[in-house]
């Protein structure tokens, strides 16, 4: 499929409310299109919508889209579904215009739907997105070429050069630039290079590896904004960010950790990424200034492995995270990824971990938790682990989004204010008074 239209912007668009104006048009020609048969054609559209809306609303009771409908979502599916129902009577009636404006209107209104319904939830910025494809053009990795200085001074020291680029670099890890993934069918993963780091003699910057959620892809969409704003208040300052696939598929949940079934997921982010980020990246070596993070699901792997692995990651960052990996569907995830072995799936449970860790192990050590007010699916356990992490000794910081649920909202606001948190530890900003 055309790159370009894979990677088109659908959220931050005209195309939402070019469709909806086209579908009422549409709608409204069918209605008004003689012979008129205005009531019955009316009565229809409301009957369908009106069906829409409840059986959005008892799958979301079923719990099945994992918590709450977002605002807005179950209005557009109810109204597209209407204005597609008076096109298909359209379709059904001469003459031969009034069928062709119902054939537009059906057309146009379920895409209005399926637009108004993404935009409520606001992950998902492209179609690449959806499908869970790469769409980005292939990495041309800079050369290595760091200058070396003291990571925690960078923000003191650091002078942009005439021409820095004024936005970060996109780009897909694909090709000769590939992440190895061992015995993980890992996607392509994205790689993000703010301002600073496409000059020539660029500074070591910090290193942020994050995950989105499930289903999804490695989407950096919502990161790279989070990152150019930062940036933009920074001199060109930001971390490089790898944006890594920890599922493989879009419908697939490997839960974080290394299986038969799904392939050796962790050993991929937590060994071979670093691996490739070293010598491939002008990061800083020291891990201290590494940060593992993710949102949702990934956010879930993101508090397992910043627990687990403290030597790789310095720092975690939990954007609305699952509790455990595999919270969702705990028997499933015991049966298919721990062969059944509940021990285990316990034991990797972020709280455990961090509660058996041995006394300092998280010493210096700053985990970010965020969530939604309204996100009452993931916001407990969010909850729970913050106390979880900051009785194990980690530096805590949690941050709520008021009024938000498991939205791209609340995701575009947790990362607001997680990277100018992040960004003292990781020396690109002097510490807060």
């Amino acid at each position: 499929m055309n790159r370009f239209l894979l990677s088109s912007e659908l959220i931050d668009s005209p195309l939402l409310v070019v469709c909806a104006i086209v579908a009422g048009v549409g709608a409204l020609a069918v209605v008004s299109w003689a012979p008129r048969r205005v009531v019955r054609t009316l009565v229809i559209g409301v009957a369908a919508g009106v069906v829409m809306y409840i059986v959005a609303h008892i799958l979301e009771a079923m719990n099945l889209f994992q918590g709450p409908l977002p605002a807005g979502a179950a209005a557009w599916a109810a109204g597209g579904v209407a204005a597609a129902a008076v096109g298909v009577v359209g379709i059904c009636r001469r003459p031969w215009g009034r069928r062709v404006a119902g054939s537009l209107t059906v057309v146009a209104a379920l895409l209005a739907a399926a637009l108004g319904v993404n935009t409520a939830y606001g992950v998902t910025h492209n179609l690449a997105a959806i499908l869970g494809v790469q769409a980005l053009d292939p990495a041309a990795l800079p050369a290595q070429a760091a200058v070396a200085g003291d990571p925690a001074t960078l923000y003191e020291t650091w002078e942009p050069p005439a021409g820095m680029p004024t936005q970060g670099a996109l780009s897909a890890l694909s090709g000769n630039a590939k992440i190895p993934t061992g015995q993980f069918a890992a996607r392509d993963a994205s790689l993000y290079l703010p301002p600073a780091a496409q000059v020539a003699n660029p500074p070591a910057l910090p290193l942020l590896v994050f995950m989105m959620g499930q289903p999804g892809s490695p989407d950096p969409t919502a990161l790279a904004k989070a990152l150019d704003a930062f940036a933009a208040k920074n001199r060109g300052l930001a971390p490089i960010a790898v944006v890594v696939d920890q599922l493989g598929a879009p419908d697939r949940d490997p839960a974080c950790v290394d299986s038969a079934k799904y392939g050796a997921v962790s050993t991929y982010i937590n060994q071979l990424v670093p691996q490739w980020a070293e010598k491939n990246l002008n990061v800083v070596k020291d891990h201290r200034y590494w940060t593992i993070g993710g949102f949702s699901n990934g956010g879930s792997c993101a508090a397992m492995y910043g627990s687990k692995y403290p030597d790789v990651w310095g720092q975690m960052l939990d954007v609305m995270g699952n509790e455990f990996p595999g919270s969702e569907h705990v028997a499933e995830t015991v049966a298919d990824t721990y062969n059944g072995d509940a021990g285990a799936f316990q034991a990797n449970k972020p709280s455990v971990i961090m509660a058996a860790a041995p006394a300092g192990t998280y010493t210096g050590h700053l985990a970010i938790f965020t969530w939604g007010s309204a996100d009452t699916t993931y916001g407990p356990g969010q909850q729970a682990n913050s106390e979880a992490a900051q009785a194990a000794g980690f530096t805590v910081l949690t941050h709520i989004v008021e009024g938000a649920g498991h939205t791209g909202e609340a995701l575009d606001a947790s990362l607001e204010f997680a990277i100018p948190a992040l960004a003292p530890t990781l020396g690109l900003a002097p510490p807060a008074s």
